[in-house]
């Protein structure tokens, strides 16, 4: 464990003396967890470091059993219930990752669990949470429709709520994290971590400002879902859309962590989805670990703003690893064509005998491989005698793409990429 607190200034000792939660709650949610949930390696990344020019921190959440941080709280949590709240049984919303945290704990500790979760959930990590042995129910087209149900669900059933972020147990037993991180790095001075309702900030932020009051902490949302960053700024970004990172797709922040945040988080930054898939591939191709949306937040924070953490000494959260894998496969894909490395052509050639294999052949003397072809004679604008050919073709990178379209030119093709028209 790190080593005692350092004093806080005496003005920011009266400001958080007001806060639902307090560094010996989390102290105390680190010895209530120990030995039921793995200490995540937080390594640093070599080349992501180079990448981003600072020096780089991950803390390996998306390694947990259930894959994500999500148990640390929830267990937290299961631990406080009195013995008739364990017999008669709790009732969980989630689009996911703290549905799987109070379904496997719950499970292990013998109580009866519900989960409810949102239209739309990815289903890997709805028959993850069935696998734990809860009894899952799918009802709100939102995480706050899935709330208002859980309500009334438990309320007629009498089971407990187990809120997946506005609850004090909840946001100490993810505040873990951090006295886990500053003990593995202790030079650590910043910290970037995703948001969704503000359970894992706001349980890190109290953790790790008590111990190193001058260390910053950054938080990230994605740009489709800015709930808190309106919170806490004042704003009316619109929330709307399907994200990548539907882990932290939350349109009503928690009350409780919106006031840890407003005191103890330096800032908040919004990332594009471009910005998130890009951070899953990076994950991937580099760490050689499977990351969802919401879990690359930071990474993809770190990339789009490299200038203001040049330098430092950063710790980023994998919040989690359940991520469907066709969505997986999508992405990388994605990543390929933004790269230049798969793009589709579209090429006009004249309808008679051996174009195909002239086409074929020029793409082979300049490097690039064939990846699928088709000809499209009826439905195009192109003259009757000619035809649309169009290939997706495999280069190394965008500048022996645009060699290949060089050559094509020169050739007397009329060739363009179609996702650029």
């Amino acid at each position: 464990m790190p080593k005692a607190p350092k004093s806080a200034p005496p003005d920011q000792q009266a400001s958080e003396a007001s806060l639902a939660v307090t560094p010996s709650d989390v102290t105390a949610a680190a010895a209530a967890i120990r030995g039921s949930v793995m200490v995540t390696e937080c390594d640093q990344s070599r080349t992501l470091s180079e990448i981003c020019g600072c020096n780089l921190w991950l803390k390996f959440e998306n390694l947990q059993f259930t894959s994500t941080f999500k148990e640390r709280g929830a267990l937290n949590r299961l631990l406080a219930l009195s013995p008739d709240e364990r017999r008669r049984g709790v009732i969980a919303m989630s689009a996911g990752n703290h549905a799987q945290g109070v379904a496997y704990h719950a499970h292990r500790l013998g109580i009866p669990a519900v989960i409810v979760m949102p239209i739309g959930t990815p289903m890997v990590k709805i028959e993850n949470t069935r696998r734990h042995g809860a009894e899952t129910i799918i009802s709100g087209k939102t995480l706050e429709e899935a709330t208002e149900f859980a309500r009334a669900h438990g309320k007629a059933e009498n089971l407990t709520m187990i809120h997946p972020y506005d609850d004090p147990l909840i946001v100490a037993g993810q505040g873990t994290i951090a006295l886990e991180m500053l003990a593995s790095v202790p030079q650590l001075d910043t910290l970037v971590v995703p948001i969704g309702g503000g359970g894992l900030i706001s349980g890190m932020a109290v953790a790790a400002k008590s111990l190193k009051p001058e260390l910053q902490i950054i938080g990230v949302q994605a740009q489709l879902y800015p709930s808190m960053y309106n919170a806490i700024k004042g704003e009316h970004l619109p929330m709307r859309g399907d994200t990548l990172a539907e882990g932290i797709a939350v349109k009503a922040p928690g009350r409780i962590t919106t006031e840890i945040i407003r005191h103890l988080v330096d800032d908040i930054i919004l990332v594009t989805e471009d910005q998130i898939e890009r951070a899953v591939a990076m994950l991937i191709a580099i760490e050689k670990t499977v990351v969802e949306g919401a879990g690359a937040a930071g990474l993809a924070a770190v990339l789009a703003a490299p200038e203001r953490f040049a330098g430092r000494h950063v710790g980023l959260v994998l919040t989690g690893g359940n991520i469907d894998t066709r969505l997986i496969a999508s992405v990388l894909t994605r990543e390929l064509a933004r790269e230049g490395r798969l793009t589709q052509i579209a090429i006009d050639i004249v309808d008679r005998p051996g174009q195909l294999a002239a086409v074929s052949a020029l793409l082979a003397e300049a490097g690039a491989n064939i990846i699928e072809v088709s000809h499209q004679r009826t439905f195009s604008d192109l003259p009757a005698k000619g035809t649309l050919l169009e290939v997706v073709i495999e280069t190394r990178d965008r500048v022996h793409l645009d060699e290949v379209m060089k050559r094509l030119g020169k050739a007397g093709y009329t060739a363009w990429l179609p996702a650029r028209r």
